[in-house]
């Protein structure tokens, strides 16, 4: 099988920003997940589109422990994930570009876990996005003429459908900056795979309540706009990252975390 440390994993309106190299379909306990091999440089990278190369996999069908599974038996070890949002904050307008550093989980699917059996493990999300990464991003997005964000709380709904004015209201109350669909679970089962992973958001759109309509062709032409500066900032990232993970607590996720 082929073998690559990082991966992209593409959100709305980015499922193809780069040319594939190779194909690969990856079977795991959990189900199968299709993935690409990119070249960057002299690293190999895997690219993971999350809602499918169509984008046809709504959010709450997204087969997220094949995915995340799937990279791991590939040998990625860092996860750089692009993710669409609605902003709640009023600060934040469309094509702002938001680097979470918290979040809240407000799905209602149920936990979704690799440890749904013994040892009972418990792991801790202190710093639920990898902070050698995150402040990677920052510094590769400072070269960038875009207004960026480097502190974010991410608030994640089950989706389909978008939120009512008076949720949006009461998460904003809740501390929160932007809204998404997919960052929960990815974020937990990365870290329960000790995987760093950090989030690169685009504001898509003003939330319900802001605005007085949200269509989702509003979020797919933002896609546009914004995508030659999210591919720019990934590339460089990548660059950039170093192979060997020092600088974070990631790897060693389970230490203490069981039973």
């Amino acid at each position: 099988m082929e073998k690559a440390k990082l991966a992209i994993i593409g959100g709305s309106g980015f499922e193809r920003p780069f040319r594939d190299t190779k194909q690969l379909r990856v079977e795991t306990p959990y189900g199968s997940a299709s993935l690409s091999i990119l070249r960057f440089g002299d690293r190999d990278v895997v690219f993971l589109p999350r809602h499918g190369p169509q984008h046809s996999i709504p959010p709450h069908k997204i087969n997220y422990k094949a995915n995340m599974r799937a990279l791991r038996e590939i040998g990625v070890e860092r996860i750089i994930a692009v993710n669409a949002v609605g902003a709640v904050n009023r600060d934040f307008m469309p094509s702002d570009i938001v680097v979470p550093h918290d979040f809240i989980d407000f799905t209602r699917r149920g936990p979704v876990t690799f440890f749904d059996e013994g040892p009972v493990t418990h792991v801790d999300m202190s710093q639920p996005y990898c902070p050698e990464i995150r402040m990677l991003l920052l510094e590769v997005l400072k070269k960038l003429d875009i207004r960026v964000w480097k502190r974010a709380v991410y608030l994640c709904t089950d989706g389909p459908r978008f939120e009512t004015p008076a949720e949006i209201e009461m998460f904003r109350r809740f501390g929160s900056d932007v809204i998404g669909m997919t960052g929960v679970p990815e974020a937990v089962l990365a870290r329960e795979l000790q995987m760093c992973y950090a989030s690169l958001c685009y504001v898509s759109n003003m939330a319900a309540g802001l605005r007085e309509k949200i269509a989702q062709t509003e979020a797919s032409r933002m896609s546009k706009v914004i995508s030659p500066w999210l591919e720019q900032a990934l590339i460089e990232a990548v660059k950039a990252l170093p192979l060997a993970r020092e600088a974070c607590q990631c790897p060693s996720a389970l230490e203490g975390a069981r039973f």
